[in-house]
């Protein structure tokens, strides 16, 4: 089983970055998806939420607006398209697959977004 994130870098306040997930080794479709990040010397938080038919999604307050969460079950690959960064968002961004029956859970190595000038 893995789950690669990449597309994290270094990007200017009010830009843009779309980060991907890719999941191998499990059945991607029967998995809600799951952004996360982690800030130095803060908790992970939950930043964006999408179901096994990626027609329902949800978002942390402060990302409402600015970023998106979608999915492609063909691809088995889940994205973060980000817009309007801000130096807050800078954290390490994890993607987490959750088994919609039953039990079963997985997480990415992560990927570093830095929004600075």
């Amino acid at each position: 089983v893995q789950l690669v994130e990449s597309g994290g870098g270094l990007v200017q306040p009010g830009g843009s970055l779309k980060l991907s997930c890719a999941a191998s080794g499990f059945t991607f479709s029967s998995y809600v998806m799951r952004w996360y990040r982690q800030a130095p010397g803060k908790e992970r938080e939950l930043v964006a939420n999408i179901n096994i038919g990626g027609g329902y999604t949800n978002y942390a307050d402060s990302v409402k607006g600015r970023f998106s969460i979608s999915r492609d079950n063909a691809k088995n690959t889940v994205y973060l398209q980000m817009n309007s960064l801000k130096p807050e968002d800078t954290a390490v961004y994890y993607c987490k697959a959750i088994r919609a029956i039953g039990k079963g859970e997985y997480w990415g190595q992560g990927t570093q977004v830095t929004v600075s000038s």
